[in-house]
């Protein structure tokens, strides 16, 4: 729902080549920024289980394994609230 009140986010990828130059943290902060502008409640976001740290540095919260199945790999479900 592009109204809803949540922003969903469905990967952040980077080249290997372009990997350690700070450019998916440069997404990830313009997205909570356009995120809190349009009103949302905050993000969600799932991943594997060796890049939530790397999530955490920027309040994303883990609510633990996501009921999705893609790929055949297990994922883990964070969230970043703005309350």
């Amino acid at each position: 729902d592009e109204k809803g009140a949540w922003q969903m986010i469905f990967g952040v990828n980077t080249l290997p080549s372009c990997r350690r130059h700070g450019y998916a943290g440069k997404l990830l902060e313009a997205a909570i920024a356009d995120a809190r502008q349009q009103g949302r409640q905050g993000l969600v976001l799932t991943c594997k289980d060796k890049l939530l740290p790397y999530y955490a540095k920027f309040g994303f919260q883990n609510e633990g394994i996501s009921a999705s199945i893609h790929g055949g790999v297990t994922w883990y479900q964070m969230r970043l609230s703005f309350e």
